[in-house]
């Protein structure tokens, strides 16, 4: 059950939040920065020395799928390289390659293997792990390591992964942002996103609230949009334990039992909202816009769903993909855990959370 009388109680949220989460997740514009100064330490600029044949992006269990897809829909499709999302390191790649790949597990055999025949067969390889175990030792020193410095826990470092595998995209040409203004604007979110801000000025608490009792379905009303609406399921997934659709808003017009569905039950002005129906599907229509096209597919969908939540970046940010992307993945994270101390799944005030290491 969610206790959302938590939201208006600074001290009871502090004492619910017993693993200091929130502190965490407000740490993601010194996760920028503490990223961006290890990278300019590793050097970056040799991974530019002519055209790669492709970029390739390890997904691997964690936030690596949504951290890659991310990066991916940044690039484009316009992307004069090629730009691969792989599971595992590809048979093929080779000296005219370059790879980027995150994993919290020092350990993992599967990335190890693949950093090894990339780093051996001459490929540029960028790793975002823990510099001690088997991953970073099978670059053999050639690979390029940034770990993270600021402590927070691991399904918490979408900052610090999303700006080593940015300054691969930087490095490269495809994409141009300025970290220190990421990091600055990140900040200035968690500050709006404070527990002791109220639910109406507080747009993660609001998130969490339109959130709470329903099955959210996450449709992105463009490539990119969609790609942060993959990080917000998997963040909801993690603390709130909500199992979330993700898609983009024209493949959801083509499921037509469910979009009718969605479409009739929010033009029904004489539905009870009082009566318990259990969690109800709701349409939460994820915007970046960042471009006019970007905006114009927002309208339609807005126009074909009027009813649908939308959620976008606050407006501080400009037209900058980067920036608006980052504060909707740190809106997510932040929404996610609020709505995990409330509804206990993180030891709030309902359940005792189950310690899964």
């Amino acid at each position: 059950m969610l206790d959302d009388s938590l939201f208006d109680d600074p001290d009871r949220l502090t004492e619910a939040d017993s693993r200091g989460l929130l502190r965490s997740a407000a740490l993601a514009g010194a996760q920028v920065r503490a990223a961006a100064e290890n990278v300019r330490e590793a050097g970056f600029d040799d991974l530019a020395d002519g055209r790669p044949r492709s970029l390739v992006l390890v997904s691997r269990p964690g936030l690596g799928p949504s951290v890659c897809g991310v990066l991916a829909a940044l690039a484009g499709p316009s992307c004069p390289v090629p730009v691969i999302v792989a599971e595992t390191v590809p048979v093929w790649v080779g000296p005219l390659d370059v790879v980027f790949a995150h994993t919290p597990d020092p350990g993992d055999p599967v990335l190890a293997d693949g950093v090894a025949t990339a780093t051996r067969r001459g490929a540029s390889v960028v790793l975002s792990v823990p510099e001690d175990g088997p991953v970073a030792a099978s670059g053999a020193g050639r690979a390029k390591v940034v770990a993270p410095r600021i402590p927070v826990p691991d399904e918490l470092t979408f900052a610090h992964v999303f700006t080593v595998g940015l300054s691969v995209l930087i490095a490269l040409g495809l994409t141009r942002c300025d970290t220190d203004q990421l990091a600055d604007e990140l900040d200035r979110e968690a500050e709006r996103a404070h527990p002791g801000q109220e639910p109406l000025m507080n747009p993660a608490k609001a998130l969490a609230l339109r959130l709470a009792d329903h099955e959210p379905l996450l449709w992105g009303v463009d490539q990119l949009a969609t790609a942060v609406a993959g990080h917000g399921a998997y963040a909801l997934g993690v603390h709130a334990g909500l199992a979330c659709d993700v898609t983009n808003h024209a493949q959801a017009t083509t499921r037509y039992a469910l979009y009718r569905s969605v479409r009739e039950s929010g033009s029904d002005l004489f539905a009870d909202p009082d009566v318990d129906q259990g969690a109800t599907p709701r349409v939460f229509l994820i915007g970046t816009r960042h471009d006019a096209r970007a905006e114009n597919e927002e309208r339609a969908a807005t126009g074909s769903l009027p009813s649908a939540d939308l959620i976008v970046p606050g407006e501080s940010a400009h037209a900058d993909a980067v920036l608006r992307v980052a504060l909707l993945a740190l809106r997510f994270d932040l929404a996610a855990v609020y709505l995990g101390l409330a509804a206990g799944t993180l030891g709030g005030p309902g359940r005792q959370a189950l310690a899964v290491r």
